[in-house]
């Protein structure tokens, strides 16, 4: 029997995962991995890059570090287009790959939700270039209110309250204390407002762990304005609508953190979807290819108790990751495959480094416990995709401050 041959697009969570399990089994299989950078990085934490509270180095490793070179082939290169018909992947290089099965976990870019001027004055939070601007932009802002005197750089506005926005503030929130005395100014002059199109605030969460972080977020001087949609982005201004009425907000440092959509080489590749996501079978497979996965940010699994897809988190790319592995091997020696499952384990929201809240195992959890939790979830993932080597270097064992 000729070797079988798998692609694998993409090294986040889920495919990341998938390559690793691949390579743990005992089957001829050729292994491919494809992705655009020759790092991995932990993509929930981009928040702390785009504060400033950790370097991006700590979120990131090189993948040839956790990878068996020796059963997979690494290649450094962007996905332009997938032809599911040739069984063909086309690289930006020019270069093309035939496989017998493809994963595709090919990760999330920012949603704009067709807002004017998102793109030009707003800075998204959606890899580590873009967390690296982010920062850099928020820094040079308030060092320049010293010589600019213009309150609109001591203005920060986060586009969005959900996970990584209320992350992002915790972080943010955390650091300007110390942020204030190296780059020399007022403190107690800094403006952040939180703006959020819909009614309720992290709904993920029940009403009492929600009130608690959204309370530890106004402590720290944080204004939430609820059930505001945003209009459009300006340059110095966020635009949005409260009771009918168009109001603006001057801010020279814009987060946008609304939301993020598949990737578009998704629906550039003729694949029926829905903000970049594809409604998978119940193995994980697209319709009518049960050699092509879809997994990660890429893809749509239905949650039968709510009747909605589950959200795209790192704890079911990572699930997916592994079903995926253990389904092609099966595939491969003509066996059959059970469907996919998840139970989620629960949710953790940082505030901060020292705070959080979260729902763990049906035990709902906030404070010092929330923030231990969340450093413990950010380890686990690290020794998932990366390996024990990667956690002693770059996991969280400050649970104490």
């Amino acid at each position: 029997m000729n070797k079988q041959t798998v692609v694998v697009l993409g090294a986040g969570y889920a495919g990341l995962k998938t390559v690793k399990q691949l390579q743990k089994k005992n089957a001829d299989l050729e292994i491919i991995l494809v992705n655009k950078n020759d790092y991995h990085y932990e993509s929930t934490q981009l928040h702390e890059v785009a504060a400033g509270t950790e370097p991006s180095t700590k979120i990131c490793f090189n993948i040839k570090d956790v990878i068996n070179e020796s059963k997979v082939t690494f290649i450094q290169d962007t996905v332009t287009k997938i032809d599911r018909d040739a069984q063909v992947v086309t690289l930006e290089s020019d270069k093309t790959l035939n496989y017998d099965y493809l994963v595709v976990a090919l990760g999330f870019v920012s949603e704009t939700f067709g807002i004017p001027g998102v793109d030009d004055f707003s800075y998204p939070l959606v890899n580590i270039t873009t967390a690296e601007i982010a920062r850099k932009h928020l820094e040079a802002t308030l060092a320049n209110y010293q010589k600019s005197q213009d309150v609109r750089d001591l203005s920060v506005v986060v586009c969005g309250a959900g996970f990584t926005s209320i992350e992002y503030l915790g972080e943010i929130t955390n650091r300007l204390p110390k942020l204030a005395q190296e780059l020399n100014f007022p403190e107690d002059k800094v403006s952040i407002t939180c703006i959020e199109a819909m009614p309720t605030l992290l709904p993920m969460f029940s009403e009492k762990l929600g009130t608690y972080g959204i309370n530890v977020l106004k402590k720290r001087g944080v204004e939430f304005k609820v059930g505001t949609p945003i209009k459009e982005i300006k340059e110095g201004a966020v635009v949005y609508e409260e009771n009918g009425e168009l109001k603006e907000i001057e801010a020279n440092s814009i987060i946008w953190t609304t939301g993020v959509k598949g990737s578009p080489v998704i629906g550039e590749s003729g694949f029926e979807e829905r903000r970049g996501r594809v409604m998978v079978e119940s193995d994980l497979t697209v319709k009518d290819y049960p050699n092509v996965f879809m997994i990660g940010d890429v893809s749509a699994v239905m949650d039968e108790a709510s009747g909605r897809p589950f959200p795209t988190t790192a704890q079911i790319a990572l699930k997916q990751g592994e079903y995926v592995a253990d389904a092609i091997v099966a595939k491969v020696n003509q066996q059959s495959v059970a469907p996919f499952t998840f139970k989620p384990l629960g949710t953790v929201a940082s505030i901060g480094n020292n705070a959080g809240i979260g729902n763990v195992l049906g035990k709902e959890v906030k404070g010092y416990i929330g923030s231990v939790m969340k450093k413990n979830i950010i380890n686990k993932s690290l020794l998932e995709v990366g390996n024990t080597k990667m956690l002693m270097k770059k996991g969280r064992f400050d649970y104490y401050h």
